[in-house]
């Protein structure tokens, strides 16, 4: 008698359980199109039938360019449901690098079996790693998100950020855990067919990066909430970037006379999504604050050499830290690498227990031999009432603005005294709109490009010597008048370099 040995059996693999539960909320609407509603019901037989086809490739990771439709949300939503990962990817970029480097691949092993999702930690396609996400976390950031904004059955939300991007997709996944209903749309904020599906259709919450409520007001869409004249609006959220404590204030007093909250959050790829929000009610009140951790969350600062007493870098843990990144296919196949998250924020705890990002470890930049903290030169600007980019330019600090060229100046010089430089260390870069990333957040190294060209551009070229004339004769800089351009005051002949 002849044994044949019994392949060895794939490991378990965990599937995300908001995207198997689906039947569980009934003829409840779940997805809708202008085409029509799918509910929960009939979404649940869909997913279900693909999630079969799914459960044969656990072992391929899918690369998929997510579209606001329903055929691409029923095949993440397989792919969750079989413990299939998926790479999400902009539907409007080319995957092929993707695919190379993290598609199927004949012999590569296994991905871990906890793994559900891949995202780049930019939004971007280009992003040179990704954020491994186990379903674990997918589903406890849903959940959490779900429980402080009070999302319940009858919320409707709406697709206004990319779902690759880790912002618009923890939209579909809180709304989806409770039973909520999604308006999938490709139309933008400041397109007028958006707000008639927002009528239309009885949308509740409204998700927006800082740009979004820059092209809320500069569209005039503002004031139509802050009038009621969307009345089924009842939660507005922001995160995805720092917005200036005075804008946040405004929206929350737009909020309250338009009849809607504002709720501030502050989050990373890294984390799912979600690490801390501001309650509603603090909004006008603490706009400079993220707030409080997210349920099952939690915050703690870790000394940085340098910094003031009190500011340390920000360390977060919960059940929705990443299992760690991926830079090549053979990453995929490994476990959990970390237990919390080293945000790389800088932040304060105030005596009221709210958190405060301050700065950014790596957004320093060293200017004539001084160290400069990016973050809070920004940020002191904001305080002045002015929205700014501040980018490293090399030799100088680049700040991108689009206000009036009669406030240049003082815009020079409130950055060079808030940075420590000399005014002539920094370069104001014009624009007529925010430079952007896919993912929606601002674009500082196309400010910082900009800069470097505009420098480029207005040194004067070379000039060819004419018959006879000899290099000593040639025109030479001042040194005195170079010295007192970069340093910011006068400097006379007599004086040593060293005073």
């Amino acid at each position: 008698m002849t044994l044949t040995p019994l392949r060895p059996l794939a490991p378990a693999r965990r599937g995300v359980r908001l995207a198997q539960d689906l039947a569980r909320h009934g003829e409840r609407p779940a997805l809708v199109e202008d085409t029509g509603v799918t509910s929960y019901a009939a979404l649940a037989g869909l997913v279900d039938a693909a999630t079969e086809r799914h459960a044969l490739h656990v072992a391929e990771p899918l690369v998929l360019p997510v579209r606001p439709c329903r055929e691409d949300v029923v095949t993440y939503l397989a792919c969750l449901a079989a413990g299939r990962p998926v790479l999400l990817t902009d539907p409007d970029g080319s995957t092929a690098e993707l695919e190379a480097r993290f598609g199927p691949r004949v012999g590569a092993p296994a991905p871990h079996p906890d793994l559900a999702l891949l995202l780049s930690t930019s939004g971007s396609t280009g992003s040179p790693r990704l954020v491994r996400l186990g379903a674990r976390a997918v589903d406890a950031n849903a959940a959490a998100i779900a429980e402080y904004l009070g999302l319940h059955p009858d919320d409707v939300g709406i697709t206004a950020l990319p779902l690759h991007y880790c912002y618009g997709l923890s939209v579909l996944h809180s709304h989806l855990a409770v039973g909520a209903a999604v308006v999938l749309t490709r139309t933008k904020v400041v397109d007028p067919c958006f707000w008639v599906a927002v009528d239309a259709h009885g949308v509740t919450s409204l998700a927006g990066v800082p740009h979004s409520f820059e092209m809320l007001e500069a569209s005039g869409r503002a004031e139509a909430l802050a009038t009621g004249g969307h009345p089924s609006l009842r939660l507005l959220t922001q995160a995805g970037g720092r917005m200036a404590p005075e804008t946040v204030r405004a929206w929350a007093q737009r909020g309250e006379r338009g009849g809607f909250d504002l709720v501030v959050m502050y989050g990373q790829t890294e984390a799912t999504a979600r690490m801390a929000y501001l309650p509603a009610h603090l909004a006008a009140e603490r706009p400079e604050c993220v707030g409080v951790p997210v349920p099952g969350g939690d915050l703690r600062l870790d000394p940085v050499p340098g910094q003031p007493e009190g500011v340390g870098e920000l360390v977060y843990s919960g059940p929705n830290v990443m299992m760690g990144y991926a830079e090549e296919r053979a990453d995929l196949a490994r476990g959990h690498d970390l237990a919390e998250l080293r945000t790389g924020d800088l932040g304060v705890q105030e005596p009221d227990g709210l958190w405060r990002v301050v700065g950014r470890l790596s957004r320093f930049a060293k200017v004539l031999g001084l160290r400069v903290d990016l973050d809070r030169v920004e940020t002191g600007l904001a305080d002045l009432g002015v929205e700014a980019l501040v980018a490293d330019a090399g030799d100088r600090l680049a700040v991108g603005t689009t206000s009036a060229p009669a406030d240049h100046a003082r815009l020079v010089s409130d950055t060079a005294r808030l940075a420590g430089l000399p005014e002539a260390a920094v370069t104001v870069v014009p624009l007529q709109e925010w430079p952007l990333l896919p993912s929606g957040k601002p674009d500082r190294q196309r400010v910082a490009a900009l800069a470097r060209r505009e420098v480029a551009d207005a040194r004067p070229r070379g000039r060819s010597r004419t018959a006879g004339t000899s290099p000593a004769h040639a025109a030479t800089p001042d040194p005195a008048a170079l010295l007192a351009d970069v340093l910011g005051r006068p400097v006379a002949d007599t004086d040593s370099f060293r005073s």
